[in-house]
């Protein structure tokens, strides 16, 4: 997956899951808001789960701040959400 955080131009910080690119837009799928809470952030559904095809969006990239990697820790947290696929903790076996 590649997993990037958009900043919106609505304020909206956005995990999503990045498709595809061109110099006027994106393509993604599998938006989560980042939400503060007490224990740091915590992630909600975005646009994608009350579209009538909760799939892929393009955005025109006139409405993105900035579109940057995420952190390690935050890619595999996206990843064990959305895919079917659970990934072994990292943690040697002794």
């Amino acid at each position: 997956m590649n997993v990037k955080l958009l900043r919106i131009v609505t304020g909206e910080e956005v995990i999503v899951e990045l498709l595809s690119e061109d110099e006027n837009t994106i393509t993604i799928k599998n938006g989560l808001v980042v939400l503060p809470n007490a224990n740091g952030v915590g992630f909600a559904p975005w646009a994608t789960v009350i579209s009538k095809t909760k799939s892929e969006i393009t955005l025109d990239r006139k409405f993105i701040v900035y579109m940057v990697e995420c952190d390690e820790d935050v890619v595999d947290k996206y990843e064990s959400i959305f895919s079917p696929i659970e990934k072994p903790s990292k943690k040697l076996i002794l």
